[in-house]
């Protein structure tokens, strides 16, 4: 078995977003279409004396750790002893922009750990440590439901997608505090394995546009691009994302928002990509 392996961490959009209802063990059902773009970090598991985890690239914390680091909570919450690897994580995709960065880390250190035939990890429930993380074990697009434990395989129309990143950051926690029980009118009959005419928007939107006048600001801009298809908020926020038919219209989309925005994070990316 090699020493050292190295594996892209893939960023992810969530196409709809819609809140169906709250459980009764305090999570939400959701329903979501989800797809990958080709944005990375990038994750390098190299054979060590200790197990350790540690951040690099344009994202990463200060002193090269999170607090409540993801990777860790792998063995904490399923109780497994921790391999002798040192695991370096390149950040490259925002962090609290509800692009899944974390539960994309966890999901390739799982797929990391079994190519090393570390322990059969095939019955555990991920969601148990982010909702987003048994989507990125399956790696491919796919419609959501329940709380992100249902996966149905969906292909997605090709899109090149503007992507920016607001100055604030979104916890996924808070954001799921914010939602107000009462407004959620979801008709269940269209919660269903096939996309439907209900699937369209972002329920999480109307709560950051209310609550913050630069999200507001930013979808409208963002709307207003030229040949622009649909602009949304991707997961809790906080990145909003415009999409395209062509990489000329996103790239030229690019160039006006830098000009009006050219302090905040933006990048062109597309969906159904090939990478080796």
């Amino acid at each position: 078995m090699p020493a050292e392996f190295t594996e892209l961490s893939p960023a992810k959009l969530n196409l709809f977003l819609k809140i169906i209802n709250k459980r009764n063990d305090g999570y939400h059902n959701l329903r979501s279409g989800v797809t990958l773009i080709n944005i990375f970090d990038e994750v390098i598991a190299k054979q060590d004396s200790k197990f350790s985890v540690r951040y690099v690239g344009e994202f990463s914390p200060r002193n090269n750790k999170f607090q409540d680091c993801i990777v860790e909570k792998i063995f904490l919450k399923f109780n497994l002893p921790k391999p002798n690897y040192c695991f370096t994580i390149k950040k490259n995709i925002p962090i609290m922009s509800g692009l899944g960065s974390a539960s994309s880390n966890a999901a390739t250190v799982i797929r990391i750990l079994e190519k090393l035939n570390y322990k059969d990890l095939r019955n555990k429930n991920f969601t148990e440590i982010g909702a987003d993380v048994p989507f990125f074990i399956r790696n491919h697009d796919s419609l959501i439901r329940e709380i992100g434990d249902v996966i149905i395989k969906q292909a997605f129309p090709k899109y090149y997608f503007l992507i920016i990143k607001p100055k604030h950051n979104c916890s996924t926690k808070e954001m799921y505090n914010e939602i107000n029980l009462d407004k959620l009118n979801f008709n269940l009959n269209f919660d269903t394995d096939e996309i439907n005419e209900t699937d369209s928007g972002n329920d999480f939107e109307i709560i950051l546009q209310n609550k913050l006048k630069e999200i507001n600001n930013l979808l409208k801009f963002m709307r207003s691009l030229p040949n622009v298809i649909f602009s949304r908020l991707t997961g809790t926020g906080s990145c909003i994302f415009s999409a395209f038919e062509s990489k000329k219209q996103a790239d030229d989309s690019l160039i006006i928002f830098k000009e009006r925005f050219p302090l905040l994070w933006s990048r062109v990316v597309e969906n159904n990509f090939k990478h080796n």
